[in-house]
């Protein structure tokens, strides 16, 4: 299935394919912060909580990002306890130190149920799909709630960053994705809360969508499939 799609706008990157429509075959979702409701609304909480500067969080987690805690522990390359003392670690050296099991607790946001019904109409409209996640192994997220459990299972693929040893935003894991769904990377259309992944996505030829505002998001995506995903 292909549509050819309206001119970019808002928060929707095209590669420019001259003299040729974009023909999208298979449509890539984000988990955290797309399906579900984005963990920085969750850091903040706890940052209001305990006094500690907006966003700081996420900038440990910036800091060194391919090599610091978050990393390692997404790629396997640490276990939970040794994440605990290692955030730690990198977060006192900020200014503020924060256990990495506090961090680990707020990652489980909430189901989106309009995002869930846009992924049953792209799988309805015969797309291919795959939920491409940065995620860790153990028992604080590992372990999945049921409503969790049921939007995972419509996917056609899943590649975890736990599971595969590489994760967002390097160009192999991406690599993966389109192997699985056996699409090139300019047929794919790649939503992603976060634009430091959506970046590699679009240099490898997809079509990104950075997702804020679920109902946006939405109606970018329609653009770009050329179908309604809303009901009215």
């Amino acid at each position: 299935m292909s549509h050819q799609v309206a001119p970019a706008h808002a928060g929707i990157a095209y590669v420019p394919i001259v003299g040729s429509p974009i023909m999208i075959r298979a449509v890539l979702w984000d988990f955290g912060g797309v399906i579900l409701s984005s963990p920085f609304e969750a850091f903040n909480r706890y940052e209001a909580e305990h006094a500690l500067p907006q966003d700081f969080i996420r900038s440990v987690n910036a800091t060194n990002p391919d090599t610091n805690a978050w990393a390692r522990l997404e790629r396997s390359d640490i276990d939970s306890a040794e994440f605990d003392a290692a955030f730690a670690a990198e977060s006192a050296a900020l200014g503020h130190r924060i256990p990495g099991r506090d961090v680990l607790a707020l990652l489980s946001g909430a189901v989106r149920p309009e995002m869930v019904a846009a992924l049953d109409g792209v799988i309805d409209a015969g797309y291919r799909t795959a939920c491409l996640t940065n995620n860790v192994l153990g028992g604080e997220i590992g372990e999945q709630r049921a409503d969790v459990a049921a939007v995972m299972s419509r996917f056609g693929h899943v590649v975890e960053s736990s599971k595969v040893g590489v994760r967002k935003p390097e160009p192999r894991f991406y690599e993966i994705a389109c192997e699985l769904v056996d699409v090139e990377p300019t047929g794919c259309v790649f939503l992603d809360d976060l634009g430091v992944n959506l970046k590699p996505a679009r240099q490898m030829g997809m079509t990104t969508i950075k997702v804020g505002d679920p109902a946006v998001a939405i109606a970018e995506l329609e653009v770009v499939l050329g179908m309604t995903l809303t009901s009215l």
